[in-house]
C-alpha cells in the first residue's frame, strides 16, 4: 500500500515497521510531528520527556533492557542530549538505539544554524541522511539493523525540508510486538562508564568505526549514479534530489550515510569524473573529509556556508561558477502578491500580553527565553533584551544581578521551558544568594511547538492522567521565599505582582497564569469600542493585539483615527478594556 507522507510521518511509520518499542523526545520544530505520529501507534510507548537529555537517558535505559528505542529532537536539542549520547556510543546497548535530529538550515525556527553532522564525527557514531519520505521510513529500519549489528547508537539527520515535504511512500508490514525481556544485564564492564572500563571501551569504539566505514562502502544507501562525467556531484539528504533536478543527466554520488563516509566509493567516483563538486548546506563537512583524502573537490568555493540551498540556489551558484551553462528556469514571480511586511505578534487573547505591556511601561531590563513570549522583543513592547537557549534566561538574570545594575532585573520563561531547563538555574540563584525576579509565564501548555504536554499538566502523550506539578510549590521547594501568583488577564494584579517582586531583596518568582487561547475552553464575547467615547489616544493599539485596529472614524480635535475591534478574531480577554483610560471598550452587553 502507498501513502502520501511527510518525512516526519514516514519516520514514525518506519518506527512501527522497525519494531521500535520505546519513543521519547522533546518538542521542537521541525521535529515535533515525529513523536506525535509515533504516539498514534499503540504498540509503541511514547512520551514527551522533560528535556532532551532525560529523553536520551530514558531511551538508553530501555535499550539496555532489551527494548528497541528512539529519541526525537530538533537540532539544538542535540546540544542538550549529547552528553548522554556520547556515553551510549561507548556502551552500545542490548537493543537498537536510534536518535533523530531535525536540523534547521535557514533558521526558520531556531536560534542558531548549527550543523549536527559534526556530532557524528565528535561522538564517533554513524549518521544517516534520508533524501525523501520513502527513505525516511526505510532508514528507520536500516538504523535499527545497523545499531544492533554494530552495537552502536545511530543518528538519523533530517532538515526542515525533508521533515515537512511530502512524497509517496510504499508501506511495509508493522513489526511483531509483545515480546518479553529478560533480567537486566549485569555487565558493568560494558555499561558502567567508570574510567577504567571506559578506557577499554574506547578501543572498541575505534574498531567499530573502522568496521562501519568498510560497511558504508557496501551499504546500498550510498550509491553511484553514472551519467555525464564532466562534473560529478556528491550530495546527501534532500540536496541529492535537488541536484538531480538541476542536473538530470549528471553523475551523482548519493550519500545516505554522511558519517563515516564511504571512502572507497568516493575514490571510485572521483576517478570516474573530471571534476568533483560537493553540494552540502552549512559547513563543508563532507568536503573537508574528501579533500583530506587528496581529492581535488570543490564545494564552499561555489556554494554559501550560511542558509539553506534550494534548487534555484544551486543552479544560480553553478551558473556563476561556469558549471551550468543554461540560465535557471524562471520562477513564477507574477503569482506573488505585493503584500506589506507584517511583524509577528502575540495572538489575540494571549496571556503574555499584559506582562509585556507592564514590562514595557516599567522599562526594566529583561532576560528572555525560548517560547512564544520571545515576541515581547518586538514592537510595540520592545521588552525582552536577550534570548539564547532553553533556560538561559534564569542564568543570565543571575549574572545581571551579580553585576550591580542600577535597576531591578527580571527574566521571562514559560512553564514548559521552566520544567525543561529553568529549575537548575533557579536553584543556583537561591544557593548563591542571587537577586532578581523570575517571571514564569504559565499558559498551561508548551505552546510554540504545537501545544504539547508538560509536567504542569494533567495528561501525558500516551493519554495517561497524572497529578500536575505545582510550579509555585516547586519554586518554594527550591528555596524561593518570595513567590507571587497573578491572573495573567488581570492588569492590576500583574502590575502589583511585578512591583512587589522587583522590590524584594533576593530571588523572587512571579507566576502569571492564564490559558493559551488555543487550549482555553471558555471563549468570551468579543469586545466593542464605543466610538463616541474613544479619544484616539492609541493606548489600546500599544497592547499589540492584532484584533485592535484603526477605524475610519477620526477624532474631531486631533485628527487621529479611532480604534475598533475585529469581532471575528477577538476572544474577549479584556486586556484592552483595562488599558483604555476612558473606558471606551466593553463587552457587547455593555455597548
Amino acid at each position: 500500500m502507498k501513502e502520501l507522507l511527510s518525512g516526519n510521518e514516514a519516520l514514525a511509520r518506519g518506527a512501527l515497521e522497525a519494531g521500535i518499542e520505546i519513543a521519547c523526545g522533546y518538542p521542537g520544530t521541525p521535529s515535533s510531528e515525529i513523536l506525535e505520529n509515533v504516539a498514534k501507534y499503540k504498540e509503541i510507548y511514547s512520551e514527551w520527556s522533560v528535556n532532551e537529555k532525560v529523553a536520551m537517558d530514558a531511551a538508553a535505559g530501555a535499550a539496555y533492557s532489551g527494548r528497541r528505542s528512539m529519541v526525537t529532537t530538533k537540532q539544538v536539542g542535540m546540544n542538550v542530549l549529547s552528553d548522554s549520547l556520547f556515553y551510549t556510543a561507548y556502551t552500545g546497548a542490548e537493543a537498537a538505539l536510534v536518535v533523530i535530529t531535525a536540523d534547521d538550515p535557514g533558521l526558520f525556527s531556531s536560534q542558531n544554524e548549527q550543523d549536527n553532522r559534526h556530532y557524528a564525527k565528535l561522538g564517533k557514531f554513524p549518521m544517516l541522511e534520508p533524501c525523501d519520505s520513502q527513505e525516511c521510513k526505510d532508514f528507520m529500519g536500516e538504523a535499527v539493523a545497523i545499531s544492533e549489528r554494530f552495537d552502536t547508537p545511530v543518528v538519523i539527520r533530517t532538515t526542515m525540508r525533508t521533515s515537512h515535504s511530502k512524497s509517496v511512500v510504499e508501506l511495509g508490514e508493522p513489526a511483531s510486538y509483545g515480546k518479553q525481556v529478560g533480567p537486566f544485564p549485569r555487565n558493568m564492564e560494558k555499561y558502567n562508564c567508570m574510567c577504567t572500563w571506559a578506557r577499554e571501551r574506547h578501543y572498541v569504539l575505534e574498531q567499530r568505526l573502522l568496521d562501519l566505514e568498510a560497511f558504508s562502502n557496501e551499504w546500498p544507501g550510498n550509491a553511484i549514479h553514472w551519467g555525464d562525467r564532466e562534473y560529478g556531484f556528491i550530495a546527501g539528504g534532500i540536496l541529492y534530489e535537488y541536484v538531480r533536478q538541476v542536473f538530470p543527466g549528471a553523475s551523482i554520488l548519493k550519500i545516505g550515510m554522511c558519517y563515516p563516509l564511504p571512502k572507497k566509493l568516493i575514490r571510485e567516483f572521483a576517478e570516474g569524473v573530471k571534476n568533483v563538486i560537493v553540494v552540502e548546506e552549512l559547513d563543508p563537512f563532507m568536503e573537508e573529509q574528501i579533500r583530506a583524502m587528496g581529492i581535488d573537490a570543490r564545494g564552499k568555493s561555489i556554494f554559501p556556508i550560511c542558509g539553506e540551498l534550494l534548487p534555484e540556489d544551486i543552479a544560480e551558484c553553478c551558473r556563476k561558477a561556469g558549471i551550468l551553462k543554461d540560465a535557471p528556469s524562471a520562477r513564477a514571480n507574477e503569482a506573488i502578491l505585493d503584500l506589506p511586511i507584517r511583524s509577528p505578534l502575540l495572538c489575540s487573547g494571549c496571556p503574555h500580553r499584559s506582562t509585556f505591556y507592564h514590562l514595557s511601561q516599567m522599562k526594566l531590563p529583561v532576560a528572555g527565553d525560548i517560547g512564544c513570549y520571545n515576541l515581547g522583543t518586538l514592537p510595540p513592547f520592545n521588552a525582552q533584551h536577550t534570548m539564547g537557549s532553553m533556560g538561559a534566561s534564569v542564568g543570565v538574570l543571575h549574572g545581571m544581578g551579580l553585576s550591580g545594575l542600577p535597576e531591578p532585573a527580571v527574566c521571562t520563561i514559560g512553564d514548559g521551558t521552566f520544567f525543561h531547563a529553568g529549575v537548575a538555574p533557579l536553584l543556583n540563584m537561591v544557593h548563591n544568594k542571587g537577586k532578581g525576579t523570575v517571571i514564569i509565564m504559565d499558559n498551561r501548555t508548551t505552546a510554540m511547538t504545537g501545544h504539547q504536554d508538560n509536567p504542569g499538566l494533567s495528561k501525558t502523550l500516551s493519554n495517561g492522567t497524572i497529578e500536575p506539578v505545582d510550579i509555585a510549590g516547586l519554586c518554594r521547594a527550591c528555596g524561593v521565599e518570595k513567590v507571587v501568583t497573578a491572573n495573567a488577564f488581570d492588569m492590576k494584579e500583574v502590575r502589583k505582582g511585578l512591583e512587589e517582586c522587583t522590590a524584594y531583596d533576593g530571588v523572587s518568582v512571579l507566576i502569571t497564569r492564564g490559558d493559551c487561547v488555543f487550549v482555553s475552553r471558555s471563549p468570551k464575547p468579543a469586545r466593542v469600542v464605543d466610538a463616541d467615547k474613544c479619544i484616539a489616544c492609541g493606548k489600546c493599539i500599544q497592547s499589540g493585539c492584532p484584533s485592535v485596529v484603526l477605524s475610519d472614524a477620526v477624532h474631531p480635535k486631533t485628527g487621529k483615527r479611532k480604534a475598533r475591534i475585529e469581532p471575528v478574531t477577538c476572544v474577549g480577554c479584556g486586556v484592552c478594556s483595562q488599558i483604555c483610560p476612558v473606558q471606551a471598550i466593553s463587552g457587547p452587553e455593555n455597548a
